[in-house]
């Protein structure tokens, strides 16, 4: 699952996270379309969003199969021989322990790591549990009919990292909650379309089946080197309802105050600099991520903060 991410770190496969999860979760938030845990965040929020942020990571990397085939995630889970290498049965492996962060005492060193921030913020299982059903269901699901249904699929990949974050910074209610939800969501849509090569050679589509065939858009166009028209057309349609979300959960930002305000606008901001990004590439997002550059993101943080956009 490609969840709210703009790339690939320079680490590679989560065994390293094992040896230094400081460094290497630090390396890969810095290949993400928002900031995880900014410097000017008290360092109390900043421990405890990287905590998150090293959970989400690792679970993203069990069910992309980016660990090292029987490696030593597998092995601190309690998996080993040929199930080591079975997705579901280390994301089975992952849940128990992460029930243990709750009830007893977690394997794994990440999982040990996030402990006391649960209980420091009385964080409840089950935006976890969400975060990796959703990796569990990019094991048997690899397309989407509707985007009713790529949005079901959203609210366990993406909206549980921003209520996270309203957890752990203690704003949640429930008119933010939905706010964030449509920001989380825009976030994973964009990150979607930045990775359609991606994903593909990992036999995923994440553009609903009913809108390819409405911009007529086949699996061969997807896998062509540069997208033509019939692409384009069908990319800058997700774009621009990403941007629409994006535009519902603006209101999130003029909610808080503070640095948090600065915090979350930076996610705002880091979703629609990436949509610009996706249509300054004039849509074609065959021939690698269009990426935003920081001055355009620092451009959508201050507009994003003056309500503009």
């Amino acid at each position: 699952m490609r969840r709210l991410r703009a790339g690939q770190s320079t680490v590679t496969g989560a065994d390293a996270l094992t040896a230094d999860p400081e460094r290497t979760t630090l390396d890969k938030a810095a290949a993400e379309n928002f900031p995880v845990a900014p410097f000017f965040l008290p360092r109390a929020w900043r421990a405890d969003l990287m905590a998150v942020y090293g959970f989400a990571r690792l679970v993203d990397d069990i069910g992309d199969g980016d660990l090292a085939p029987g490696g030593a995630d597998a092995r601190l889970l309690g998996v080993s021989g040929p199930d080591a290498d079975d997705r579901l049965v280390l994301l089975d492996a992952f849940e128990a322990d992460l029930r243990r962060v709750f009830d007893g005492t977690p394997r794994h060193p990440l999982l040990r790591r996030l402990q006391p921030t649960v209980r420091r913020r009385s964080l409840t299982p089950e935006p976890f549990l969400g975060l990796i059903a959703a990796n569990r269901q990019d094991q048997l699901v690899g397309r989407y009919e509707t985007y009713d249904d790529l949005l079901a699929y959203c609210e366990l990949s993406a909206n549980p990292v921003g209520r996270l974050v309203l957890a752990v910074t203690g704003t949640a209610t429930p008119e933010r909650i939905r706010l964030s939800d449509a920001v989380c969501t825009a976030l994973q849509i964009v990150e979607h379309l930045q990775d359609v090569a991606e994903d593909l050679g990992r036999d995923r589509i994440y553009l609903p089946a009913e809108d390819m065939k409405r911009f007529h858009v086949d699996e061969n166009d997807l896998a062509a080197k540069t997208a033509g028209a019939s692409v384009r057309a069908l990319v800058a349609y997700e774009a621009e309802r990403a941007r629409n979300l994006l535009n519902e959960g603006t209101p999130l930002v003029g909610s808080v105050h503070g640095r948090l305000k600065l915090l979350l606008a930076g996610f705002v901001a880091g979703g629609r600099a990436a949509v610009e990004a996706i249509a300054a590439a004039e849509y074609d997002v065959l021939t690698g991520p269009p990426k935003a550059g920081k001055l355009r993101l620092l451009r959508e943080v201050g507009g994003t903060l003056r309500g503009e956009g």
